[in-house]
């Protein structure tokens, strides 16, 4: 219609397709216009592999418009018909996500030439777009159905001039500058999938996926294969580095440090890292068996636990345990730590790779693993991978080239076990509470065939708490 000829090839209405788009020039009126002809997310007929390939061809098509210049103008194309929930999803995902509302977006209402008045149907219809906030600078009413005679000849020409005035309109010299997407966007799409999807609301996984499938049509497995940030849980004891090992990875300051002895139990912070391209959320806690705990603390600790794998369950599971060790020798606490994040927390179905910190005295960091290697094996501490590093950063000199040095290991590390292709992040389930209190006896005595009495020494020894909260841990143990 807007060529005045045909270009595009036209397809049944159900054909199934991905987010790919084809790009045609179109010239009119002295003007030459690049079209780029594609569609939403939330086909109803997408099955896992088509629905996840086109969240890639998302970002490939505003990279390649990004390299052409930008975007100046948004055609949303709908069929008259009632506001759907497909609809309103195509307008939220173009408009307001990926172009964040910097694109002017105009309306092109199709199919009616049955109309008395096509303008009619926007009268009847304008109060019901608002209300579903979709919201256009402009728009046209046409029949782009050319093969028709008579009345329904003379409405496609007359839609003819209607659209070119249109789009002329919302394009011309003296608009807004064509907006680009810069060379992030892969990693802000990642981060806002889940907020377009659901409208911004604070879900749980299990709310999510019928959302998925309710608002956008797809299959429940597809729904269940959103797009989320790589999930890392980064654990040690208090003064291991923890903090500056954030803001290493971060390249920047984003996490407070602290000193060494600060009384802290099982809570944890949220940081969002980005770099190169991806994105992470790195939620920073501690151990259980901090010496310093008295009663209060340590209970709430075990409490913690558990509203931590919730949480991490519902935003969609764990995919790297990142350990953080002070450069010493092996201790109980080390091994304490390992066996309740690895062993016991995630069953041992989560990745866990060592950050050694303090190294910046060596002559070079990674001497410390070859003389440690065989003690950490010998305490049954084994992972898949690890980085010999300094987080301190206000040194100068050598120091600070090691810290450069260390940087870029660290992001490796933390790349090479999250990238595609690794093991899908591990979710913990809805027994998790009744599983960790069954299962704290054999963390910390290594047995689960001992009586209670028994059991206050061990908890004692092992992990520093005084015996009167070894009594309560041990009711707790034994009640659960």
């Amino acid at each position: 219609l807007m060529a005045g000829k045909e270009v595009a090839h036209t397809s049944p209405d159900m054909q199934r397709c991905t987010l790919q788009w084809k790009e045609y020039t179109i010239d009119f009126e002295g003007a030459s216009y690049m079209v780029f002809d594609t569609i939403g997310l939330e086909e109803p007929q997408l099955g896992i592999k088509e629905y996840l390939e086109s969240v890639e061809n998302a970002y490939k098509l505003v990279r390649e418009l990004d390299d052409k210049g930008g975007i100046d103008l948004l055609l949303f194309c709908v069929r008259a018909g009632r506001v759907t929930a497909t609809l309103q999803s195509n307008y939220r995902l173009f408009h307001e996500f990926l172009c964040e509302k910097k694109v002017p977006i105009v309306l092109a209402i199709t199919n009616l030439e049955r109309e008395q008045r096509m303008e009619e149907w926007w009268e009847r219809n304008e109060g019901t777009f608002d209300r579903y906030q979709i919201k256009v600078a402009g728009h046209a009413c046409i029949t782009a159905a050319n093969r028709l005679d008579g009345r329904h000849k003379v409405l496609y020409e007359q839609s003819r001039i209607t659209i070119r005035n249109l789009v002329r309109e919302f394009t011309a010299d003296g608009q807004k500058q064509a907006w680009t997407g810069g060379h992030n966007l892969f990693v802000s799409l990642m981060r806002r999938l889940k907020e377009l999807l659901t409208g911004g609301s604070h879900l749980t996984r299990k709310d999510l996926v019928p959302h998925l499938t309710k608002r956008c049509g797809i299959s429940p497995d597809v729904a269940k294969q959103e797009d989320r940030n790589k999930t890392i849980v980064l654990f040690g004891e208090t003064g291991a580095g923890k903090s500056s090992l954030i803001n290493l990875m971060a390249g920047e300051e984003v996490a407070h440090t602290s000193p060494d002895m600060q009384r802290c139990t099982l809570q944890w912070k949220e940081y969002t890292i980005d770099f190169e391209g991806a994105s992470y959320m790195v939620f920073d806690t501690s151990g259980l068996e901090e010496p310093q705990l008295g009663t209060k603390e340590y209970l709430e600790s075990v409490d913690n636990a558990y509203k931590l794998i919730k949480e991490l369950d519902g935003r969609g599971g764990i995919d790297l345990l990142l350990f953080c060790i002070r450069a010493s020798k092996v201790t109980a606490t080390h091994q304490s730590n390992y066996r309740l994040f690895h062993e016991f927390l995630c069953e041992k179905k989560v990745p866990i790779v060592l950050a050694i910190t303090n190294l910046e005295r060596e002559q070079r960091m990674e001497d410390w693993w070859e003389r440690n290697e065989g003690t950490l094996n010998k305490s049954q501490i084994k992972v898949a991978g690890h980085a010999c590093i300094t987080a301190a950063s206000g040194l100068e000199g050598r120091h600070k080239v090691l810290y450069e040095e260390s940087r870029v290991t660290i992001r490796s590390l933390v790349k090479n076990f999250t990238a595609d292709g690794q093991k899908q992040a591990w979710i913990g389930g809805d027994n998790l509470f009744v599983s960790l209190m069954r299962k704290l006896k054999g963390l910390i005595i290594g047995s689960s065939n001992v009586r209670r009495k028994d059991l206050v020494p061990h908890l004692t020894k092992r992990c520093g708490i005084s015996p009167d909260v070894a009594q309560q841990v041990a009711n707790m143990i034994k009640q659960n």
